[in-house]
């Protein structure tokens, strides 16, 4: 049975038409707070993520996706995304693109949908960590990976 879950190289095709933006390095490319109405789909070069002023992600798998979770919710970004290295991305207008193509918001939605069985799985990881009395660094350590997984872990659905 073919997955439902498309590739990149199925998205790529689809978003081959949108415009493509460039970034130096070190540029902001979303802002916390802000509400763009946008995606972006990472062609190439490398990326931070940045909430409350802690990085909780470097991403340059090409297909991450940004701003998926305030399109989604209808609320502004919950991050900073800032290039660390030139980058590429693919530039949808968010509402347009999930009403109009099947392909992009089943990809964005088995992106969500891993970040969530991952985060899932490590906040399990936690509970038996304090059920088996692990010292508080260590709790620390998978309490962090829950969080990162929750707050971004935007990887290529495949890519896990």
């Amino acid at each position: 049975m073919p997955s439902l879950i498309p590739d990149f190289a199925t998205l790529e095709r689809r978003l081959a038409g949108l415009p493509v933006v460039k970034h130096r390095a070190r540029e902001v490319v979303l802002t916390a707070g802000s509400q763009t109405g946008g995606l972006l789909f990472l062609r190439s070069g490398t990326v931070e993520v940045v909430k409350d002023g802690v990085q909780i992600a470097s991403v340059n798998a090409p297909g991450s996706v940004f701003g998926e979770q305030a399109a989604l919710l209808d609320q502004p970004h919950t991050a900073d995304v800032r290039t660390l290295e030139q980058s590429e991305f693919y530039v949808a207008d968010a509402t347009a693109i999930l009403a109009s193509d099947p392909t992009v918001a089943l990809y964005i939605a088995a992106i969500l949908a891993r970040r969530l069985d991952a985060a899932n799985r490590w906040l399990v990881a936690v509970k038996h960590q304090v059920q088996a009395g692990e010292p508080p660094s260590v709790i620390g350590k998978a309490v962090e990976k829950v969080e990162e997984l929750l707050s971004y872990g935007g990887r290529d659905p495949t890519g896990w």
